[in-house]
């Protein structure tokens, strides 16, 4: 007969922990994988214009963005050929930019709504008269930071 140990304490087996880093970067995968950044669908054609002094903003997730330009070809029959104005995925007026700016503000922190941004992603060739109209919008909800976003460029004086 074998001889068996009488009250021995029995330990548990050390789990092993090799293997933790391979689920660890499949997680982060599969996460990264499926999750999708926020993208508006442009429904104006916005070109852009140069600048020569430009600057990054901080924080992108404190920015909210007007689009304005003409409609693209396909809206081109239902909205015509003047510069409307683009607020998340759909053509809004002017009237609407309170609306757009208090949801925006719903959204955020209470300590974060001073710091919020509102951006202007406007075409090169759009008149300042619907430029201007919008900047008054904002005057009345009080978002009085206002970015023009712009491409780097060298200034041609012809």
């Amino acid at each position: 007969m074998g001889k068996f140990r009488e009250g021995g304490k029995k330990e548990v087996p050390a789990i092993s922990t090799s293997s933790l880093p391979d689920v660890v970067y499949m997680l982060l995968f599969f996460f990264m994988v499926s999750t999708t950044m926020k993208e508006v669908d442009l429904k104006v054609d916005i070109k852009a214009p140069m600048a020569t002094e430009i600057k990054k903003l901080e924080k992108k997730s404190l920015v909210s963005y007007i689009y304005i330009g003409k409609p693209k070809q396909k809206f081109a029959k239902a909205y015509g050929t003047e510069p409307r104005i683009q607020l998340n995925d759909q053509f809004s007026n002017i009237s609407d930019i309170a609306d757009y700016i208090e949801a925006e503000r719903q959204q955020k922190d209470e300590k974060e709504v001073p710091l919020m941004t509102t951006s202007l992603k406007v075409d090169e060739n759009t008149k300042m008269g619907i430029i201007t109209d919008v900047k008054q919008e904002l005057r009345k909800v009080s978002a009085l930071k206002i970015n023009y976003s712009t491409k780097k460029g060298i200034r041609n004086d012809n």
